[in-house]
């Protein structure tokens, strides 16, 4: 099944985001699962969703169980209108108040902080470049929330996205999702 270029980006901003947060405060090492929402000014990635869905409904039903699975095991859900993902941070960079950025692509920079919230801009390079900005809270060492504006290039015209994102701590425990591995500095 091909990853329709909406829904590739719509699957790295979370992790860009993520990897925003930690240095407002102390947070929790284990399992993480951020849960987000995403509305695009065109209307192509939740069309995309849509398509995405009703292939998977069409699959035979073997075929459908071995995808999720290999999506789960990443750490992805994908459901009618709430997206998962389940992200594992080491001991190391809770302590270091960082969670890692996937291969390194995303560059991010704190514009402003108040108590616990912060506002702040991200770029990500790659098949997908994005770039955005927003505003994250966190409620405790083990949960946030947050606001965002996705922009990037889809099929070579712009989209803006809006994501509303929640994490919340799981578990000590990651079970069979490892850590994100560290990409260049």
């Amino acid at each position: 099944m091909k990853l329709h270029p909406v829904l590739a980006v719509a699957a790295a901003a979370p992790l860009a985001l993520a990897c925003l947060g930690a240095s407002a405060q102390s947070i929790k090492p284990g399992l993480w699962e951020h849960s987000f929402t995403m509305k695009s000014q065109s209307g192509q990635m939740e069309k995309g969703m849509a398509d995405m869905h009703k292939q998977l409904a069409e699959m035979p039903p073997a075929q459908r169980q071995q995808i999720e699975k290999m999506m789960a095991q990443q750490g992805v859900g994908m459901g009618a209108q709430t997206n998962t993902t389940k992200v594992c941070i080491s001991p190391e960079d809770a302590a270091r108040l960082d969670l890692p950025q996937p291969g390194g692509h995303c560059k991010q920079e704190i514009t402003q902080r108040s108590g616990s919230t912060m506002k702040f801009k991200f770029s990500c390079a790659g098949q997908h470049p994005t770039s955005g900005e927003g505003e994250i809270t966190f409620t405790s060492p083990t949960a946030y929330s947050s606001k965002s504006v996705v922009n990037s290039t889809v099929q070579g015209k712009p989209e803006r996205m809006t994501m509303d994102q929640t994490g919340k701590w799981l578990s000590a425990d990651c079970g069979t999702i490892k850590p994100v591995k560290r990409g260049p500095a």
